[in-house]
């Protein structure tokens, strides 16, 4: 009775190299709802040229919606046609899985491990990262750097693909997919006035872990081409450990002393419960983006009809 009463909950956030065709990303979100699966969150971005999708579903469900869209990426995107700013390997570029309710971690490993062995199945390589890689921990900082130009003259020894699709290099359009699993993270960009983009990618080195900064926190500075703007790009692996609040603050005081300000703040996905806390939308510069992307709250919602919808199959 006790395992009729859980409601195990995955998210995929896939990362799409595609951020101009909205025509095209469209179909991908609609392809991936053909599947008994929430679409929480879709957002595009032309400079980076990059889309980013957030679902949730039972794992299965899940698990076969990404499988698709990796299969559609692979067919309509062709990375010898794209420039954007952010770094890239893949037509479907990166997919963590996160577990969310009545899941464990292990069980988010088997989901991206069975998808990862799909996509290859696909003839797309793949690389496993964060919980999902063997051992755990590989970071997509690393199995990226050197972009999709490093991996097409055949696989760097330091940097073997998991499942290799029977290729000796990156596949011709479609490159390399990285799939892991994760916890929650929050992924945000702070743009600013006042600074160059030498003086923002200096910001960036100061705060990310990697040259001694915040714990968990990724970060570069870009240049968006598009709208002019100068931008601090952000992945912060653990909000509820290292506080957002304490890294804006630094930023706003480095390109303060620039010259420059901070004027904005946006989030890409879902906002964890971490930022929705009294006055931090005020304080981060933070848009009101209402309830629709507060993460707990569709969660919540999610969990509550499929319980009802178990009910009424029982009834």
């Amino acid at each position: 009775m006790a395992s009729d009463l859980r409601v195990p909950v995955l998210e995929a956030v896939p990362n799409i190299s595609e951020g101009r065709d909205l025509g095209l990303i469209r179909e991908m979100v609609d392809r991936i709802s053909v599947y008994d699966v929430e679409v929480l969150d879709w957002s595009t971005d032309p400079d980076h040229h990059r889309a980013v999708i957030t679902f949730i579903g039972s794992p299965p469900a899940v698990e076969d919606a990404a499988i698709s869209l990796a299969g559609f990426a692979r067919e309509h995107i062709d990375l010898r046609k794209h420039r954007g700013v952010h770094p890239r390997i893949g037509a479907l570029d990166v997919l963590p899985f996160v577990p969310l309710n009545d899941m464990s971690m292990v069980e988010a490993v088997y989901s991206a491990r069975r998808v990862g062995k799909a996509i290859s199945a696909l003839g797309v390589p793949v690389y496993h990262y964060g919980y999902a890689s063997s051992p755990p921990g590989r970071d997509l900082a690393t199995l990226r750097r050197g972009g999709l130009e490093e991996l097409t003259g055949g696989w760097p020894l330091d940097r073997l693909p998991d499942q290799m699709a029977g290729r000796s290099s990156a596949h011709p359009t479609a490159g390399v997919t990285c799939v892991g699993a994760r916890e929650v993270l929050l992924a945000w960009n702070i743009f600013t006035e006042g600074i160059t983009l030498q003086e923002a990618r200096s910001v960036a080195s100061k705060i990310r872990e990697r040259d001694g900064g915040f714990t968990g926190l990724r970060a570069l500075g870009l240049e968006l081409e598009v709208s002019g703007r100068i931008q601090v790009s952000m992945n912060l692996e653990d909000p509820f450990r290292t506080s957002p609040l304490d890294v804006f603050d630094v930023i706003a005081a480095e390109v303060g002393a620039l010259g420059g300000k901070v004027t904005e703040t946006e989030v890409i996905g879902m906002l964890p419960d971490t930022l929705v806390l009294s006055n931090c939308e005020d304080r981060l510069k933070l848009p009101d983006p209402g309830h629709a992307r507060r993460l707990s709250e569709r969660l919540a919602k999610h969990i509550a009809a499929r319980r009802d919808g178990r009910r009424g199959k029982g009834s």
